[in-house]
């Protein structure tokens, strides 16, 4: 696939810093993002990034963009950086199943696979109570849905279809429990052990979950219960085949997982775009490494590729929106390492010379920025660190990989930049994890 990457120098920040003070809206409420709307225009598809997995202000002002667009622009679904299983059972919720009544926090207090906090959190509470609120004068086909597109969920979604075989198909069930018995000694550590033993059998359950989806593909037309449920069977059995593909490749380390993951959310999407309708309009949320478009990032460099640039190239630029964030300082949710208690972190200033500073440059004010008004020169011959925080984060060696090079007006279409930012409010945090905070439900 082509790139826009160019070359690497050192660009005269004052001029930059004049041209975005000429350019960039303010951003002090909600009122002051018409000019994002606009430029969404009648977009199908709108991608909406963070910097971080646990910052307060990119779900925030995530959750409203997402929910004006519901209300403005007809946008049917809401699809995110989470597991299939946990996202459709609020899914379910917020569209009014009976069997799904627990109450937000209940069915959001239950996704438990680390980063917990990244769905599992006040701000997302906040969001499924207003969804579940507007969806109940909707009939059941235009109900707004809430998805996940990941790919980790492979004993999750295996679970979840011999669930639903056990009342539907008792001969697929079987294949399932075939494939259920290949992985059942790896699962317990997030498919690092099964990684490992591809090292000697590299087709090891490969062939069970392959079969189980043909089997399920076959047999789709027989399932009679409601329509999301036989779409969600073969999704999960979705997720096991690539699950395996992403968790054999993880051995091999470079790029090919990353890609494997990222053609699977892509792949997720379409699906839901179809079961949707034609005319379907889908928002999702994911961070800035997947949105922004990698072929203006160095990541184009290293064969990889994301969302953002693979929806691009199949739906069309004028169907695809990006949005990505960012920040110069302030605190987000993370771990020391992976799988560790989650912790408050301050974020430092951002380095001398990336996106952020230069932005904190033209004073201490949020701002949002339509990138097709910044496509002069010296913007688009020029890559420029663009900080980017994961669910490990050591601050203290930021400078070493926590900055992407990046052609922002060739990587987003928008740019919300918040010049500091706060913290996330996980459920499961201790020792007040069920304690509403204080500014719940958040108003932006």
């Amino acid at each position: 696939m082509p790139d826009y990457f160019t070359r690497s120098s050192k660009p005269n920040e004052e001029e930059m810093a004049g041209i975005i003070k000429q350019w960039a809206y303010p951003l002090t409420g909600k009122n002051d993002l018409d000019p994002l709307f606009n430029r969404i225009g009648e977009a199908r598809i709108v991608m909406l990034g963070e910097a971080s997995h646990g910052t307060h202000e990119y779900y925030n002002w995530r959750s409203y963009i997402s929910r004006r667009l519901i209300e403005e622009k007809g946008f049917n679904f809401i699809a995110v950086e989470g597991d299939w299983p946990d996202c459709y059972h609020l899914n379910r919720y917020i569209k009014n199943y009976t069997e799904e009544g627990k109450g937000a926090f209940k069915v959001l207090h239950s996704f438990n696979r680390w980063p917990t906090w990244m769905w599992a959190n006040w701000e997302i509470v906040a969001l499924a109570d207003w969804l579940k609120q507007h969806n109940q004068a909707l009939p059941l086909n235009r109900k707004i849905g809430f998805y996940g597109l990941d790919v980790y969920s492979l004993w999750e979604s295996m679970e979840n279809i011999m669930q639903y075989l056990e009342k539907t198909d008792l001969h697929a069930l079987k294949i399932a429990e075939e494939a259920f018995k290949c992985f059942e000694p790896y699962r317990y550590d997030d498919g690092r052990s099964y990684a490992k033993a591809t090292q000697f059998v590299p087709e090891l359950c490969e062939n069970e979950v392959v079969h189980l989806l043909k089997e399920i593909r076959a047999k789709l037309p027989s399932y009679n219960t409601d329509h999301e449920n036989v779409f969600n069977a073969e999704q999960n059995a979705l997720v096991m085949v690539d699950a395996e593909r992403y968790y054999r490749a993880m051995i091999h380390g470079g790029t090919h997982s990353w890609n494997i993951r990222d053609d699977h959310m892509v792949q997720t999407l379409d699906r839901l775009l179809k079961l949707h309708g034609e005319k379907a309009k889908a928002i999702v949320w994911a961070h800035n490494t997947h949105v922004g478009d990698a072929r203006a990032t160095n990541m184009s460099q290293q064969g990889m590729y994301n969302i953002g640039e693979l929806a691009r190239l199949k739906y069309h630029d004028h169907n695809v929106v990006l949005v990505g964030f960012g920040s110069y300082k302030g605190a987000v949710i993370a771990g020391r390492s992976w799988g560790a208690s989650m912790q408050k972190v301050e974020v430092p200033p951002a380095l001398s010379g990336s996106w952020e500073h230069l932005l904190h440059t033209t004073g201490i004010h949020n701002r949002l920025l339509i990138m097709n008004d910044f496509h002069q020169d010296i913007f688009m011959e020029n890559h420029i660190g663009h900080r980017a925080i994961g669910v490990v984060y050591h601050p203290q060696y930021e400078k070493y990989g926590n900055y992407v090079p990046s052609i922002l007006p060739l990587r987003y279409d928008a740019f919300i930049y918040v010049d500091e930012t706060t913290a996330l409010h996980p459920l499961h945090i201790l020792p007040d994890g069920h304690q509403t905070p204080e500014t719940f439900p958040f108003g932006v």
